[in-house]
């Protein structure tokens, strides 16, 4: 499992469970013209696999 702004992952079995709470807003974006929701800051490996993550949640200024 692993945890990464506003995601938290978990591996259950061959699932991957991801959770976001939509109603949190971490900042704007670098750009300025979104919000981010959620993201993992980069690639991320998925404890105990060969599986990268990279994933960004955001919305529209």
């Amino acid at each position: 499992m692993f945890s990464a702004g506003n995601i938290k992952a978990e591996v259950k079995g061959q699932t991957l469970h991801l959770e976001i709470d939509l109603s949190k807003r971490l900042g704007p974006s670098a750009s300025g013209k979104t919000v981010i929701v959620a993201t993992t800051s980069g690639n991320k490996q998925i404890e105990g696999s060969d599986v990268i993550l990279g994933l960004n949640a955001y919305v529209k200024r």
